[in-house]
């Protein structure tokens, strides 16, 4: 699946036959034999399955103690931390896995096979020899080759591990899974894109990383620059019901109805004996000895990290929505974010990697900023997306909402000598975090992206959070996130005329450069773009 582990199949479909140079013509003539093998294969939905639900007595637990503590004072209220960097991010995963007590349940998007993932997992396993019991849902898109860990992992008694919404094609991403969701792109073209990371009902993680080294600034290739937050207290129950529903879905399979049974006992003690070498040789790296250097994991296993503590609400899609055969998700998230950000007053700051507003999403926008509200939006430039088909669904309403007086911002790449970026950035980073503040205290923060992809077809969990505090935090990190040496600020050549030609701003050192196309974009990537842009429907990006 190339580098992108957070990429949907509409988006790679035919995609991947274009860049291997092959004619329209030949992928959609592989169409009636996929229909073929989707009719054939046989999906194990209605595979022998437990029901299981959350722990709820998370006072029983000292991660439930500690947390609760902080919340004395405001009854109904919950605590929450922004999770920055990508360091600091794993470690808060790492530590509440060797905190709990009681269960960890896990569900996301994509699970890497690379050095994070296997610590990270390595400390989930370790748990379970503790006697937590663990549960890991995780979406089927990506799982590939990463099958046989998940099921060495399912292997351990207190462990089990479902996959959602399977390919009945096992492997990784290639010619086989093309033709199966040619077949059935109406239901394997809807991801479940949640990510949670819960530990004894008490303590969660949430936001836009999935599990792996781009996620955590530990990449020697690629990061992407995401944004989590753990919370504690009552929305952290919510958004164990929101894992619940999923994991007890139809769609949740467990992994030995697809992958076969797990392997035998003495094949299963080496295998988690070589995954606790590989990862104790990561955890003996630099990277891990520098987290040891800030002690923030001890900090959050102990719940001394600090909380900012407000009333908040858990908004999560319904999982069934994916096998309904109805061609659209109804979302739980983006009427509640559209509400809040038409009823804004003064501000509203919109990141998100992926932003495809369509025409609505401009008449909202731009009805804002004629209002007097100010309106400023973070995200990826063409040279920095790891997308460039959904990059061109963005670029074509820049105009008519820079016309209108909305403020844009597109990510820099960074180079060797770069500074430091903020909101969880590293040099070179592609953005992937996901949040939107209205007002300086709407705070909204979870897996969705602003584009038709997360609002009609992808399942999404978020959080919505009433706090000036942490909308305050997040304000002043969009300010540093958009200084002139980190970004590209679009403009027009003609201020208020849409027809005009755009311009980028931004700074290379201390000198103002001007650029007049996509900035830093090879003449193929933005060819490219242009190319699959006009082919690809806007509903799937």
């Amino acid at each position: 699946m190339n580098d992108r582990v957070d990429q949907p199949p509409a988006r790679i479909a035919c995609f991947e036959w274009r860049r291997r140079g092959e004619r329209l013509g030949r992928c959609m003539l592989l169409v009636a034999a996929a229909l073929l093998l989707a009719a054939c294969a046989a999906i194990a939905f209605d595979a022998p399955r437990a029901p299981s639900h959350a722990f709820d007595q998370p006072l029983q637990t000292s991660l439930g103690r500690t947390y609760f503590a902080q919340l004395a004072s405001a009854p109904g209220q919950s605590g929450f931390h922004l999770l920055v960097s990508g360091p600091e991010a794993f470690a808060a995963r790492g530590a509440l896995a060797a905190a709990a007590e009681r269960t960890l349940d896990l569900q996301y998007y994509s699970v890497a096979d690379d050095s994070t993932a296997t610590l990270l997992l390595d400390g989930v396993l370790r748990a379970a020899q503790r006697g937590v019991r663990v549960r890991l849902l995780v979406d089927d898109l990506n799982v590939g080759d990463r099958e046989a860990h998940l099921s060495v992992l399912a292997g351990h008694p207190n462990v089990e591990v479902r996959l959602f919404n399977p390919f009945s094609q096992r492997g990784s991403f290639g010619l086989v899974q093309v033709l199966e969701l040619l077949g059935d792109g109406e239901r394997l073209n809807r991801r479940m894109h949640n990510k949670l990371w819960i530990a004894d009902g008490a303590v969660a993680v949430m936001g836009g990383r999935n599990l792996g080294n781009a996620y955590f600034n530990a990449s020697q290739e690629r990061d992407f620059a995401d944004l989590d937050v753990l919370a504690a207290g009552p929305v952290v129950a919510e958004v164990s019901r929101s894992f619940d529903q999923y994991w007890n879905s139809r769609e949740a399979v467990p992994i030995a109805a697809v992958a076969g049974p797990a392997p035998p006992l003495a094949d299963l003690r080496q295998a988690w004996a070589e995954t606790a070498a590989q990862a104790g040789h990561f955890r003996e790296g630099a990277y891990v000895r520098s987290l040891r250097r800030t002690a923030f994991g001890g900090l959050v296993r102990s719940g001394q990290v600090p909380l900012v503590v407000a009333p908040a609400e858990a908004l999560f899609d319904v999982p069934a929505n994916s096998l309904a055969g109805s061609p659209e998700t109804t979302s739980a998230i983006f009427p509640v974010l559209r509400k809040d950000v038409e009823q804004a007053r003064h501000d509203v700051i919109l990141v998100s990697p992926y932003l495809v507003p369509g025409a609505t999403g401009v008449e909202v926008l731009c009805g804002l900023a004629r209002r007097g509200v100010r309106v400023r939006i973070l995200t990826n430039s063409l040279a920095s997306t790891d997308v460039p088909v959904v990059h061109a669904g963005y670029a074509r309403y820049r105009p008519q909402l820079l016309a209108c007086g909305v403020v844009l911002y597109e990510l820099r790449p960074g180079g060797p000598g770069a500074r430091t970026p903020r909101l969880g950035l590293s040099s070179g980073a592609s953005l992937h975090a996901k949040t939107v503040v209205v007002d300086g205290h709407a705070v909204f923060i979870g897996s969705m992206n602003l584009d038709p992809r997360s609002s009609k077809l992808n399942t999404e969990v978020a959080l919505r959070i009433e706090s000036q505090e942490l909308g305050g935090q997040l304000t002043a990190l969009f300010g540093e996130a958009t200084t002139l040496d980190q970004v590209f600020e679009v403009e027009l050549d003609e201020p208020g005329n849409a027809a005009s030609s755009l311009r980028w701003q931004s700074l290379d050192g201390d000198r103002p450069v001007r650029y007049s196309s996509d900035p830093l974009a090879s003449a193929w990537r933005v060819w490219m773009a242009r190319f699959l842009g006009g082919l690809a429907p806007e509903a799937l990006l």
